[in-house]
């Protein structure tokens, strides 16, 4: 009973002192007000972009290997040149690799390069075309809208087909539906036979939305497979928990298939997903720091503009304070009386703070179409932030008040 006591008279004077000295206490929790909003603001856009960053990640597939001649993290100890001396991956390795992994779920292939496409007086430029085993749409799920995708007979038999995204659909064909009309890429014509589901921009690069998707040994007569610009890439999913065997067993399998020496390094790549999630950790520890420097420094700032509140509070209540004391008032209880106090506004400016960053994730969500989550680890954080600053810049003045001789105190005024 005694601490809600405390609780509750501390509130009414942190109240009382919000009152009394409106403006003096507005400019001096704007400090607290600043920092906080500034630091977890920080925190909170890295939070969300991190979040949907790694949303994207994991939609592409966390547990697909891609084995490319180029490696998504270079060795800064090993040449360029060597990288660019490696073959690219080919269609018997393929098969091969088909045939004999024993932890993969599926395999695919994929090579392409850029284009023009054209249908009678319309076209579209910068279009970029994929060839693609059947295999591909079990890997990376294509959200397809009007028709289907490509069969294991289209894509053995190298037939003239594709599959477009919404884009390209828009762009030459208008309202109109798409579905068995046959469109020119480099003076072939092929033949659409599944439109994508419109996606908008990604976090993780271009969408589908300016994509087609064709057989792959159709897609061979306008990119070549060994040129360094097709881009080839096999595709291995693994089966669930075995990304790390098959890793091993890729690394195995494709040593055995381009004969290397047991001292030979590798002249493959094995690229995972995880990769470009442990760069971004770095990129977001970073702004992360960068965001606390910057907070830290303005709620330091409020935290002396508190302490000055807390003097002068103190000055002005000493009388009080006196009363207090000798009607038998023990020194712990007027050091919390006023270190709730101090606790309390510091609070009242860190709440401030935290409903502009709401307000803000919701104007970023709703009016930027960047999704944004105010979490609770951040408001925690917030509220921490500002009860630990609360806490030092009111320990020396509660602590002064209850040293007070209650006789001099009542003489004071």
């Amino acid at each position: 009973m005694l601490y809600l006591r405390l609780l509750k008279e501390s509130l009414l004077f942190a109240i009382d002192s919000l009152i009394v000295n409106k403006l003096r206490t507005i400019l001096s929790l704007l400090g607290i007000t600043i920092g906080i909003f500034a630091m977890v603001s920080v925190f909170t856009v890295v939070d969300s972009l991190e979040n949907n960053i790694r949303d994207s990640i994991s939609s592409l597939g966390d547990d697909v290997i891609y084995v490319a001649q180029m490696p998504w993290d270079f060795d800064p100890n090993q040449a360029w040149w060597d990288y660019i001396r490696r073959p690219q991956p080919d269609l018997d390795e393929f098969k091969m690799l088909k045939k004999q992994l024993q932890n993969a779920e599926s395999v695919a292939m994929v090579l392409g390069g850029r284009n023009t496409l054209k249908y009678k007086n319309n076209s579209i430029d910068n279009v970029e075309g994929n060839g693609v085993t059947s295999e591909y749409n079990n890997i990376w799920d294509l959200s397809i809208e009007k028709g289907r995708y490509i069969t294991d007979l289209e894509c053995n038999t190298g037939r003239p087909v594709t599959v477009i995204g919404a884009d390209i659909a828009s762009s030459l064909f208008g309202t109109s539906n798409a579905l068995g009309k046959k469109i020119k890429i480099k003076g072939r014509k092929v033949e659409v036979i599944g439109v994508m589901l419109k996606e908008g921009e990604s976090m993780m690069g271009p969408s589908n939305d300016r994509k087609m998707f064709m057989p792959l040994p159709f897609a061979r007569n306008f990119y070549n497979l060994r040129s360094r610009n097709s881009g080839a890439v096999i595709m291995v999913k693994a089966k669930p928990g075995a990304t790390e065997a098959l890793t091993d067993e890729l690394t195995g399998v494709m040593r055995s298939l381009r004969k290397l020496k047991p001292k030979v390094n590798d002249n493959f790549a094995l690229n995972k997903l995880s990769m470009i999630s442990q760069g971004f950790d770095q990129i977001f520890g970073v702004i992360n720091v960068a965001g606390f420097v910057i907070g830290i420094f303005s709620i330091l700032v409020g935290g002396f503009s508190i302490a000055n509140i807390m003097f002068v509070s103190v000055k002005e209540r000493t009388s009080l304070i006196g009363i207090q004391k000798s009607l038998g008032a023990k020194n712990f209880f007027i050091l919390f009386q006023f270190l709730f106090e101090s606790v309390f506004l510091c609070l009242i400016g860190g709440a401030v703070g935290l409903l502009l960053i709401f307000l803000g994730t919701l104007a970023m969500t709703y009016v930027l179409d960047f999704p944004t989550t105010l979490g609770i680890n951040n408001i925690a954080l917030g509220f921490g932030l500002s009860a630990g600053i609360g806490i030092l810049a009111g320990i020396i003045p509660s602590y002064q008040a209850s040293r007070l001789d209650p006789v001099e105190a009542i003489r004071a005024n």
